[in-house]
């Protein structure tokens, strides 16, 4: 019963945090996604990154396709997620520009595997994360598949949530195997984390 009411909250929230995002007029998703880039832009930890993990964004998602073209901008590798088929994992490639993505699973734009190189070292790096919603001490509710669960699992490097404020809540319900990011940025405030590794 307890694990049917945690999966009952998670998918009230997520309906919850969907239909803000869904509510947002353009002009006003422009503007939140810019001032929150600005602020991921300007982080010590992106500047000093050599390569940029991120995803690819959905309409409902903080903008990271200026992020992508910002990170090429400034010479840094940029590696992109693409799911495994028929699994809950995910294989993380080098892209060079946006022309190495095509649509893939859930209509996301991921990279075309013969035009990119995979990833295999995580022991470093600066990783975008997604998320529906964030709370104050840096757990997220993602889309319910796992997929940033088992990577960050392994992930050794810098993490940061990007997230409009109104989708931010103090305390999301999260497992004992959850990672929190080390930063979260809204268009109001940048989070460091007391986990934050040095």
């Amino acid at each position: 019963m307890y694990v049917r009411n945690i999966r009952e909250i998670k998918m009230n929230l997520r309906a919850r945090y969907r239909q803000f995002r869904e509510k947002l007029g353009e002009d006003r998703k422009i503007s939140l996604d810019s001032t929150i880039q600005s602020r991921l832009l300007a982080l010590r930890e992106y500047a000093a990154a050599d390569t940029v993990f991120t995803y690819v964004s959905k309409p409902i998602e903080v903008d990271t396709i200026a992020l992508i073209k910002a990170a090429l901008a400034n010479h840094k590798l940029v590696a992109a997620p693409r799911c495994v088929p028929d699994t809950y994992d995910m294989e993380f490639f080098y892209i060079t520009s946006l022309d190495d993505l095509e649509k893939g699973s859930f209509g996301v734009l991921e990279p075309i595997v013969s035009k990119c190189r995979r990833v295999t070292d995580f022991s470093r790096g600066f990783c975008i994360v997604p998320g529906l919603s964030f709370d104050a001490q840096g757990y997220r509710l993602g889309y319910g598949k796992g997929y940033y669960d088992r990577f960050l699992a392994e992930f050794g490097g810098a993490t940061v949530g990007i997230c409009y404020s109104g989708c931010v809540q103090w305390n999301l319900p999260h497992g004992y195997y959850d990672k929190p990011v080390d930063i979260l940025i809204t268009e109001k405030y940048i989070r460091r984390m007391a986990n934050q590794k040095s």
